[in-house]
């Protein structure tokens, strides 16, 4: 088995085993990774490199807005955040504007921040309840 094999085998293997908190983590991280090739690929002129990079980020960020449970005020919220985001990211990939994809990308960073302090309160608070 190669290494692009053994690669793509374990990142198998570690989605099958994450738990619900642990993929919305990895969902954070890899629409801030595209959004980051995007703006990489933009400043090197490679423009489909660079959409292909903010679509892929746009698809994340549009599978937040679906798993939103909308019984919830918070999630009205977030879904007003996703939409500004996916907003900044679409303006971003027709007007070739790195400034709204690094807005888009301090969004989730700080979105993706707030998750990991919410997964760690969540821990504690289950062992203290042990």
């Amino acid at each position: 088995m190669n290494a692009a094999n053994t690669a793509n085998t374990y990142k198998n293997q570690q989605i099958m085993t994450a738990s619900p908190e642990e993929l919305t983590l990895m969902l954070y991280n890899g629409a801030i990774r595209f959004v980051a090739e995007s703006i990489l690929s933009l400043e090197q002129g490679d423009i489909e490199k660079s959409s292909n990079a903010n679509q892929r980020a746009q698809d994340i960020v549009r599978e937040f807005m679906c798993t939103l449970d909308m019984q919830y005020e918070i999630s009205q919220g977030y879904f007003k955040l996703y939409d500004y985001i996916e907003y900044r990211l679409v303006q971003a990939n027709i007007k070739k504007d790195k400034n709204q994809l690094a807005e888009a990308k301090s969004l989730l960073t700080e979105l993706r921040d707030t998750w990991v302090q919410a997964m760690k309160l969540a821990r504690t608070q289950r062992a203290a309840a042990r």
